[in-house]
């Protein structure tokens, strides 16, 4: 007989939820909906960006049942991070501190609110990999997928592991997977965000659509240049196709807007032209995106 005490897992499990809960607050989005976010540090939270709308009131709901209202301090695209600042300070806020590492099979416990009421479910870290560039360009430092069942109320909430460490904050990727902004990649962001309001992203002022031949894509093509953009300054046209970015094959605009991510504005990057059935190369230097 094994020695697992199931309901000793489960106080376990709940103890761990019921530690994190005062650092939760919920609030309504404008998708209609609920989401999660969770106390970070200096009374400043975090929430997933994707939920939340530039100039839109904010009210979070706290584990104490207390409603307070918040600005959008900041938001990152790039890694899906958004900072929000309550406009009064609610005292005796817990910061949640960073996770070992972590491995698959690892227990991971995706904590929510709302509106003041506790929410927990528990899965396990199915994949752990590599840094990895998210679509719109952002550099996140570990892939973390996870293996749970977690609907739209734990959106931006925590993910922590057994021990209560804060592995990041649940996002949801292509299909509504599960997975993790790591919390480097969080520390990270919220340190610009909290400087500058926005993370910079890199900008060419050009309008792409994919160049296709079968089911393979073979390029970018120019559909529109913005008069005052970097790509019109460096002599690109309506109809030429981006085929290359220093060298490197482009297969369509979704692979070029990964290499615009944020450490990309202000650099000088050579990109391999097709004009009227010509190659030639073009430099460029990249912009930061206007904040729109």
């Amino acid at each position: 007989m094994s020695n697992f005490n199931l309901s000793a897992f489960s106080d376990a499990v709940a103890d761990v939820a019921a530690a994190a809960a005062p650092a939760l607050a919920s609030f309504a989005t404008h998708h209609h909906g609920t989401a999660s976010a969770f106390h970070w540090r200096d009374g400043f939270f975090v929430t997933a960006e994707e939920v939340v709308e530039a100039g839109e009131e904010i009210e979070l709901t706290l584990a104490s049942g207390e409603t307070v209202k918040a600005e959008l301090a900041g938001r990152d695209p790039s890694t899906g991070v958004a900072l929000l600042k309550p406009a009064s300070a609610a005292a005796g806020l817990p910061q949640l501190a960073e996770a070992a590492a972590v491995r698959p099979g690892n227990v991971a416990i995706a904590v929510g609110s709302s509106e003041g009421a506790a929410l927990a479910v528990f899965g396990t870290v199915g994949e752990v990999g590599s840094a990895w560039r998210s679509m719109r360009g952002g550099a996140i430092e570990r892939r973390i997928n996870l293996a749970i069942n977690a609907g739209g109320r734990f959106e931006g909430g925590p993910v922590l592991d057994a021990k209560g460490g804060l592995i990041g904050m649940l996002l949801f990727g292509p299909r509504r997977r599960a997975l993790v902004m790591p919390y480097e990649t969080i520390e990270r962001a919220v340190a610009t965000l909290r400087q500058k309001g926005h993370v910079a992203r890199g900008y060419l002022g050009a309008g792409l659509h994919p160049i296709r031949y079968g089911d393979t894509t073979h390029g970018a093509m120019v559909m529109s240049l913005d008069d005052s953009g970097p790509a019109k300054a460096a002599g690109l046209h309506v109809g030429d196709i981006i085929v290359a970015w220093n060298g490197e094959a482009v297969h369509g605009p979704r692979e070029l807007i990964r290499k615009l991510g944020p450490d990309s504005a202000g650099t000088t990057v050579t990109l391999g032209i097709l004009s009227g059935g010509a190659e030639r190369d073009v430099s460029i230097t990249i912009g930061e995106k206007p904040l729109s």
